[in-house]
């Protein structure tokens, strides 16, 4: 894009332009995935709270938050780390894009879990696991720091024309089926499982009344290895005849024979589901770009 395009005006007709297309998706009958003008800003640290045993709650404000956008249940920004000697390699803004440095920087990506513009606050909570750079980061961070935060480079909106929806993933993909709960129409039916180690990690959640909540504790065994997830997943029932809609995320090996029976069993058109590795066994900062 060229230098001009970044300038009020074009910011505010795409502005104008994402936002009319973004309604009429939710109008319609069909999700779409909607761009948002991607910016890089520097924000403070205004507190830290856990949520349950297994995340920890990191919320945002400072002026760098003043326009921010927020559509979708799980839209995520990028949280831009320092390299190993110190140095942060920021992206640069690009018209309404960002150009990135190439190697890329140490980022980590997380699902935005709220904003409230006149609060000015952002909140994104960290699933807690040993060695992790965003979890070390999100249990020593003080008030008062500054981060880097990229995004959101927009959205899957999804029209609220379901009969059913069916939620599922681990505790990675908590904060945005917590999103999702809270977005449904109250009206909203369906199932929702979320694999978490134990009691202690289960959170309050907002679902309406006829969305089953179904809570899946793995104990001992390590996360992404307990099968537990396509079990539970494979025992719903969709009533003959309803147009159903399935979101699906967490480890990316666990969630392979689930695309399968999405697409073999329940034979669902593309357009009716979106699964998501969040992370793979084994990789750091895996990157799941097969969005369904």
């Amino acid at each position: 894009m060229s230098a001009e395009q970044g300038g009020a005006p074009s910011r505010t007709f795409h502005r104008e332009r994402h936002l009319e297309r973004i309604a009429e998706v939710r109008a319609g009958t069909t999700r779409d995935r909607v761009g948002y003008p991607i910016r890089i800003r520097e924000l403070e640290v205004l507190r830290t709270a856990p949520v349950g045993a297994g995340l920890i709650r990191v919320t945002f404000g400072g002026p760098g938050l003043e326009g921010f956008e927020a559509h979708s249940s799980d839209e995520h920004v990028k949280l831009i780390f320092p390299e190993e000697d110190g140095s942060l390699r920021l992206p640069e803004p690009d018209g309404l894009m960002l150009r990135w440095p190439r190697p890329g920087p140490t980022s980590r990506e997380y699902t935005v879990r709220r904003y409230d513009a006149a609060a000015g606050e952002l909140d994104i909570d960290v699933a807690l696991h040993d060695g992790g750079l965003g979890s070390g980061w999100a249990e020593t961070v003080e008030p008062g720091a500054t981060v880097h935060v990229a995004g959101p480079p927009g959205g899957v909106i999804v029209p609220h024309v379901y009969d059913r929806y069916l939620l599922a993933g681990d505790i990675t993909a908590l904060p945005a089926i917590a999103r999702w709960l809270e977005e449904l129409p109250r009206t909203a039916a369906g199932w929702a499982f979320i694999e978490v180690a134990g009691t202690a990690d289960e959170i309050g959640l907002s679902a309406p009344e006829d969305v089953e909540v179904h809570w899946l504790h793995r104990g001992d065994t390590p996360p992404g290895t307990a099968g537990l997830l396509e079990r539970a997943v494979r025992t719903v029932e969709v009533p003959k005849g309803e147009r159903l809609y399935v979101w699906l995320a967490g480890e990316a090996g666990e969630l392979k024979p689930l695309r399968r029976w999405v697409r073999d069993e329940l034979r669902l058109d593309k357009h009716d589901h979106d699964i998501t590795g969040y992370w793979k066994l084994g990789v750091a900062n895996y990157d799941d770009d097969d969005h369904h």
